[in-house]
This record gives C-alpha cells, structure tokens and sequence, in this order.
C-alpha cells in the first residue's frame, strides 16, 4: 500500500492525512492567486515590472520583520489553534482583493495593502505549520511527513498556476477575471480550518507551552555566528532567495515582454517548474544522508540554469527548461533546511529555524523590486541572468567565509557531523545549558544524533 511505502510512511497517521489533504487543497488555491494577483497587478493601468516587484516585496516584508517573533509565539500558544487563526486572516484577505476586483474598483494601493496583510498571516502561520508536524507524525516519520508537505505544495504549483491562467484567459483576461480566482483561493482556506478542527487531539503530541524569557533571539543569532556550516548555509540562501527566486516577477516578464503571450501561457511556466521541484521534493523525502557538496552544487546548480534561461530563444525553450530551475531551487532549500536542523542543538533548534526562515524569505522585499526594475529598464533577461550571477557570487562569498572559519575550502565535501560539533564557544555552551535549563533539563546533550526535523521550506 502506498502508506508502507517509504516514501508515503507518514501517511499511516490520521491526523497527518487530515492535514495534508486540507493542505493539498489550499496550496493549490494559493498557487491560483499568485499567479492572479500579478496579472491583477500587470492589468491595472500604467503598471509594469516594478509595480510587480513592489507587490512581491510587501507580501514577503513582515516575514523579514515579525518570522523570529513569530516563532516564539508559536511556542507559546497551540499550533492547531494558531493556524486556524492566521488561515482564517488570509482567507478575508483573499476574500476582499477578489471582490473589489471582480467589482472592477480595485486599484494597485488595494493590492499593496492586502499583499502586506498576506505577508503577516504568513509570516505567523510558516513556523506554526512547520512545528506542528512534529506534533502529528513522531520522529522517525518526521522527515518524511515533511518531504511530504514540499511534495503537496509543489504538486500544487503544477495544477495551480495551470488552471489559474486557463480561468483568468476564459474569463476574459482583465482584472475582474483574476478577482474569480482569487475568490477560488479564499474558499480554499476552508479545507485546512475544517481538517484541523476534525483532528484527534489525543493523538497529538503537544509539548507544553513555554513562557517567554529575555534575549532568546539574541541567543538565536550568538549561537549560529559560532557555527561555520550556519554560517555558509544562510549566506547561499539569502543570495539566493534575493536575488534568484523571485519566478512571480521574472516569469510574468518573461512570458509578456519577451515572448508575447498571455496569461495561460504565464501559468504553464510555474507549472512546469513545479515539476522539476515536485521531483526535488520526492527525492528529499527518502534522503537521508545530506553532505555539504550537494549544497554547494545545488546553489550553483541554480544560479547557473538562472543565466541560462535568460538566454534562451523561445518560449518552448524556456518552458521546457523551467523544471530545471525548479529542481535545483527545491534541493537547495530542502538541503539547507535539513543541514541546519541537523547542526543545531536541540535547544536551540527552533530560533535557528526562525531565523533561517527570515533570511531565506524575508530577503524577497529587498530583492524583487531591485530584479523588477532591472526588468523594466534593462529587459526581462537581464532579471534573470543577474538574478542567477549574484546567486553565485553569494556561493563563491560563502565558501571563502567558510574557508575561512574552518581552515580550508576541502572540508566542504564532507558529511554532515554530529549535532553541535563545530567550532564550539565558551559562551555556546553557556547559551545551550540555559535552554536547558528552561525546558526542565530534558534536552538531550550536544553531540546526540537528532532526526531531521524538516527537509523542506518552500516559497
């Protein structure tokens, strides 16, 4: 059966196939509305790549400012409750961009102000929705249940995006076509509230909630400065997440400036990137050795179909060579999430992986309005090839800090070591023992092998 797989194992849990069928079912609304919101945003007058940008830029700029609270909050209040209240802030949000648009009122200020609103239920529901897995499935099915939610979600990129630009070309094209899909989304966020609500809370394996104490995300940052592979990691994913993985803005560019085509054509081109990261996503559920070199290979891997694609003749061409990207944007990430998870200690894990997020999705509000106006000014190739050399330069700029930290560019091709054996600081140990300390001592000891907790954070 497919639930004895190993690749589908978390399946054999009730409340995780509750979960991830609601959720299968709202990524595909959401990919619907990406992919609406920017024709929304291209069909109002006198907007262009900047506009988009801008756009972009304010949905992910609370997760920028609020992710490191936001985990603290999601230690300290019930996950389950907590996502049902930031789906329910994104699904009014939804519900009010498609209705002014549909009335054919909305204006491109009505945008950026519901945009934002998205960003700050997102930037609240990211850490609880990771965590709570943990909650659902236990450790030994842990990295799967999370392979598993990467594979929904882009699964959901290749239906979505799809459908999106088949209703908005059937329906006309303008802005009041996009407002029936953004609709669609709204509706969407009713499957996860409703799947969460019918889940047995006696099988859920809820820690107790923490009170808040002074500098913990200080504690956070001192911790990942002292280990060299964090370091690394977070300097390739922010130069990455900047400057390459802004697809809403450079695919619209590509397929109306360049290639001339519409919005069906705009939506097959996430749908075929999707398959690449859909792939990417299957693989990492049955990963189970992660080492630096397929890192470093990825990133580069990225930057490098980044340049090329902004070369490439045709729109078949193009489209043809979106899963590349795709593939190598999901095994960066979910390589990155994964090594992070596995170098952290224990107590510490979960400011480590708040932090990751901020840097990971809260450099999009200083990038895409940079790539967007590189667009408009110097052409939406450019967006790209950019884009992709600046993703490695940042590979190059890690390596030499890397290098740097831990004496020679060799030590890159190894392993992933043990939980806490790099680069140790007097005051490291001192920031563990407090963690320690506040959660009752039951934090195992530094150096003890840890399940991956997550494999997977996708944008």
């Amino acid at each position: 059966m497919i639930a004895t797989s190993p690749t589908f194992r978390a399946l054999r849990n009730p409340n995780y196939r509750l979960y991830l069928a609601g959720s299968a079912v709202s990524n595909t609304g959401t990919w619907m509305q990406r992919v609406a919101q920017d024709w929304l945003v291209l069909s109002l007058p006198g907007n262009s790549g900047t506009e988009l940008g801008i756009t972009t830029g304010l949905q992910f700029l609370p997760v920028l400012l609020l992710s490191p609270y936001a985990g603290v909050v999601a230690d300290r209040f019930p996950k389950r409750r907590l996502l049902q209240l930031t789906q329910a802030t994104m699904a009014v949000a939804a519900l009010v961009l498609g209705v002014i648009a549909v009335l054919g009122v909305a204006q491109t200020w009505h945008v950026y102000a519901i945009a934002l609103l998205f960003g700050i239920g997102a930037a609240f529901d990211a850490p609880a929705r990771q965590s709570f897995v943990s909650e659902m499935v236990g450790q030994d099915d842990l990295t799967n249940a999370v392979g598993l939610n990467s594979a929904s979600f882009n699964a959901a990129r290749i239906l979505g995006p799809g459908l999106a630009g088949l209703m908005i070309g059937a329906l006309g094209g303008g802005a009041e076509a996009t407002g029936w899909v953004i609709l669609i989304n709204a509706v969407s966020y009713l499957a996860v509230i409703a799947q969460l609500q019918r889940m047995n809370i006696a099988l859920l394996n809820t820690p107790e909630l923490r009170a808040r104490t002074p500098g913990m995300l200080i504690e956070g940052v001192r911790y990942i400065r002292s280990q060299p592979k964090m370091v690394m990691i977070l300097i390739m994913v922010f130069f990455a997440g900047t400057f390459g993985m802004n697809f809403q803005i450079t695919s619209a560019l590509m397929a109306t400036e360049v290639f001339g085509k519409g919005a069906g054509e705009f939506g097959i081109l996430g749908s075929a990137m999707a398959v690449g990261s859909l792939t990417g996503a299957l693989m990492a559920a049955r990963r189970v050795r992660i080492r630096l070199r397929l890192l470093v290979v990825a990133a580069l891997g990225f930057g490098v179909a980044e340049m090329v694609a902004g070369v490439l003749p045709t729109y078949l061409a193009f489209a043809l060579f979106c899963p590349v990207i795709g593939f190598c944007t999901l095994t960066l990430l979910n390589s990155a999430n994964a090594t992070l998870q596995l170098e952290s200690d224990p107590a510490i894990r979960g400011r480590v992986m708040a932090l990751y997020m901020t840097i990971v999705m809260g450099g999009t509000p200083l990038g895409s309005p940079i790539i967007g106006w590189v667009g408009q000014h110097l052409g939406a190739r450019w967006s790209l090839m950019i884009g992709g050399a600046l993703t490695v330069a940042g590979v190059l700029l890690a390596l030499a800090v890397y290098a740097r930290l831990r004496g020679g560019a060799r030590s890159v091709l190894h392993a992933v070591e043990p939980t806490g054996s790099l680069f140790p600081r007097v005051w490291d140990n001192q920031a563990v023992a407090r963690a320690r300390r506040q959660s009752g001592g039951q934090v195992p000891d530094s150096g003890t092998e840890i399940p991956v907790g997550e494999t997977a954070s996708s944008r």
